[in-house]
């Protein structure tokens, strides 16, 4: 580790190999915490390329537990995080859309990092239990059409670096590792980031997996489809700048997404949104996270307007909200 610090010092690339070691040696605890904090803050600095990133994800993947499932086909919907805005859980309630509309999905999220409601915490609020159990992950994406993944039940290296990245107190590499390290190996994906640099970074990243995927960024600064300003998207056929009104949506504002202060407040977000009580900009904004997600499912086959009424029939049909109910049921 010492002659990889210095290496970073020289601002020296490191080889997907190389951080794929660091990963495994990480979970072997053969670093002490002040190195492993170097090495983040240097990563962080310099920026991290598609290569170590890949070797990050080789590693988490390697050294933690795999979710193998009985399904050729399911989608995530996942942000990078570390926007700062603490919205409420846009992919999460995208996810249930998704999956209200026929399509399956399987899930990977965590606890909060820098906002009031993570995945894992808005799931948990429900009475969710988290498992591993392969049977029972395998019943509910069958029988509900969406399972979901707590990360720390499957990437085991994240529990040697939670501490660290906690008292960090700023975004790492792991944010980034987050939406790659999904345990079922999903053969399709819609990511939203913080930054167009983060889009360029997965985009090379996505195409090594060979995945179909959405990359989506408001241009203000949020890790999602916000509306609250023009967005751009990035998947294997096509790359635009959208305005919100090119899907037939006013403009957002800000403080209609946020969280709230607690989990509580973040739950009843969720709840109204998958049962079509909530404000218009907070469904609105679920549609158009769901429609690209959808989009990607369908490889890129149906318009973007033909995806919104599928998530908007979903949410108004009470599929959604069905979805869930069952959901819970599978998982409680």
């Amino acid at each position: 580790m010492k002659d990889i610090l210095n290496r970073m010092l020289n601002h020296e690339q490191l080889t997907r190999e190389e951080t794929k070691q660091i990963l495994i040696g990480i979970t072997q605890s053969e670093y002490p915490d002040e190195q492993i904090t170097a090495l983040l803050t240097a990563l962080q600095m310099r920026g991290v390329t598609v290569e170590e990133l890949l070797g990050f994800r080789d590693g988490i993947l390697e050294t933690g537990v795999p979710a193998i499932l009985d399904c050729d086909r399911y989608i995530d919907v996942v942000g990078t995080g570390g926007d700062r805005k603490n919205t409420f859980n846009i992919s999460t309630t995208s996810c249930f859309v998704i999956a209200g509309a026929g399509y399956k999905v399987a899930k990977h999220g965590n606890f909060a990092a820098t906002s009031v409601s993570g995945a894992s915490n808005v799931i948990a609020q429900h009475g969710v239990k988290f498992t591993s159990d392969i049977d029972k992950l395998n019943r509910s994406l069958n029988e509900a059409g969406i399972v979901y993944l707590h990360a720390q039940l499957f990437a085991k290296a994240m529990k040697f670096v939670g501490p660290i990245r906690k008292a960090l107190q700023f975004p790492t590499v792991f944010n980034l590792l987050g939406p790659i390290v999904n345990p079922s190996r999903p053969k399709a994906q819609l990511l939203g980031v913080a930054n167009l640099n983060q889009m360029r970074l997965y985009h090379q990243v996505y195409q090594k997996i060979g995945i179909d995927y959405g990359i989506v960024n408001s241009i203000d600064g949020y890790d999602e489809i916000s509306l609250t300003s023009d967005f751009k998207v990035t998947t294997n056929a096509y790359e635009k700048v959208f305005k919100p009104s090119d899907l037939g949506f006013p403009l957002v504002k800000p403080e209609e997404l946020v969280a709230g202060a607690s989990e509580e407040e973040a739950k009843e977000i969720f709840d109204a949104v998958l049962e079509n009580r909530a404000l218009p900009g907070q469904k609105n904004v679920v549609m158009a996270n769901a429609a690209f997600g959808i989009q990607v499912m369908e490889k890129g086959k149906k318009s973007i307007e033909e995806c919104l009424d599928i998530a908007r029939e979903s949410i108004e049909s009470g599929k959604a909200k069905a979805t869930f109910k069952k959901f819970v049921e599978y998982n409680s």
